[in-house]
């Protein structure tokens, strides 16, 4: 694996904050001024890396966030909900657009993403301070063009200053998938779904994808939803871990809480296949209440679940011991 992150510094997350609009039910839109009735409603804090700093905030993780809002309600919102929860808002940029907005119209087996991204873009590369950083995650690539543009300089910066690096770039709207490649060689860890490998990579196998970055030095990090996850690194390595089963209320966030869940894990120190687990079961366990934060669980919470999660056919436990 990469070396590892600086153990007592902070993590530092880069990207979005916004308030999510979830709405369940009969969510398919019927035009022609059609009115359609809905089972729920429930404004709460998203954005890819909102969700992932209140994760790590909450597994005990000293967290900052550097993102953009604007000087409104729902800006004040995200401000609010992110206090709360136990993130260091210092570097969080007041900017002169509206803060962005996601719908999520969520079914009982898919859900549609709508966001107007407002505040969000305004972000850029030389906006993101280092100093105290341990570790520097990256959401939302396709959602600021500007922080894309200059995403290889600051993780070369990041490298240059000892600080590690990972990347989850979430979907690309526009199905170009530009630039993400350039800014990977600087990564020390990207955290895609199977979709997301495949697109960026050209290759549909996932093991066959990730071998053609592992190849310049970027451990992938695998996201499987109800199959678990895996992860392959520099020097051959690999494993898998199985999914914890839970009864899911939305999966809002989820791959954000694994990520929130694996980086907890990296900052400490922890094998990969640790890291994996912890992951997994940070992303489970947040699909029990509604919105991204809401059920995500505190170390102790994590700690019990981890005894529950099964066992890969002939492998150790995954939630043994941190090396």
């Amino acid at each position: 694996m990469t070396a590892p992150a600086r153990p007592g510094r902070a993590l530092l997350v880069v990207g979005d904050a916004n308030p999510d609009l979830i709405l369940r039910g009969d969510v398919v839109p019927r035009f022609g001024q059609a009115e359609q009735l809905l089972d729920a409603a429930d404004l709460v804090l998203g954005g890819s890396a909102a969700i992932v700093a209140c994760g790590a905030a909450r597994l005990g993780v000293p967290t900052r966030l550097v993102a953009a809002v604007g000087a409104d309600t729902y800006g004040r919102l995200a401000r609010e909900m992110l206090a709360a929860r136990g993130v260091d808002i210092s570097d969080l940029r007041t900017a002169a657009e509206p803060t962005g907005l996601t719908v999520v119209l969520s079914g009982p087996a898919d859900r549609a993403i709508l966001t107007f991204t407002g505040a969000i873009g305004s972000l850029e590369a030389e906006h993101v301070p280092l100093d105290g950083v341990g570790h520097l995650h990256v959401a939302s690539y396709f959602l600021q063009p500007r922080l894309a543009a200059g995403l290889p300089g600051l993780f070369a910066r990041a490298h240059a200053a000892g600080v590690t690096t990972s990347l989850d770039t979430n979907w690309d709207p526009t199905g170009r998938w530009d630039g993400v490649r350039a800014a990977l060689a600087h990564a020390d860890v990207f955290l895609p779904n199977a979709a997301e490998l495949a697109a960026v990579t050209g290759i549909a196998d996932p093991a066959a994808a990730a071998a053609t970055l592992v190849s310049t030095g970027t451990t992938v990090v695998l996201k499987a939803g109800a199959a678990g996850a895996g992860a392959w690194w520099p020097g051959g390595g690999g494993c898998a871990v199985p999914a914890l089963p839970v009864d899911a209320v939305d999966t809002t966030g989820a791959g954000d809480s694994f990520d929130a869940g694996f980086l907890a894990g990296y900052l400490a120190g922890a094998p990969v296949e640790r890291c994996l687990a912890m992951g997994v079961v940070a992303g489970s366990l947040s699909t029990t209440a509604v919105g991204g934060t809401l059920a995500q669980p505190d170390a102790a919470e994590l700690d019990s679940a981890l005894s529950r999660l099964p066992r890969a056919a002939g492998a150790p436990h995954p939630a043994g011991a941190v090396a």
